[in-house]
């Protein structure tokens, strides 16, 4: 007895938030798509979240950066990060998604103990 063909089809599925990313996104030299029109785009999608940074490098030619990174760290700082733990695996035609969080501390902070009105039992 002969059978037909068959197939088998593996699922699965998960919702997309718009813009499809956070924190930072790198745009290699040849990226398809041009740093204008990803720039545009986003602008479109989130108005006034991301900066545009361009970058002097050999592989990467900009980031787009959350506004909310660029207010714990510099642009330097981001930049010098990102080149010496991510640069190395880009390629010249790859966008690159990233996830960059930052956390802020503080070590040690002192102030005198002293009674306030606030502090008086009644």
């Amino acid at each position: 007895m002969k059978m037909g063909p068959k197939f088998t089809v593996s699922l699965s599925f998960e919702g997309v938030k718009l813009p499809p990313f956070q924190d930072i996104l790198l745009l290699g030299k040849r990226c398809p798509h041009g740093k204008s029109y990803v720039s545009q785009c986003l602008n479109l999608l989130a108005p006034e979240t991301f900066e545009m940074v361009e970058i002097d490098d050999p592989i990467v030619e900009a980031m787009l950066v959350s506004k909310q990174i660029l207010r714990r760290l510099t642009v330097e700082n981001i930049i010098k990060i990102l080149k010496e733990k991510v640069f190395p695996y880009i390629t010249p035609g790859e966008v690159v998604k990233i996830d960059f969080r930052v956390r802020i501390h503080y070590d040690d902070i002192e102030g005198t103990l002293g009674k306030t009105s606030e502090n008086k039992v009644t």
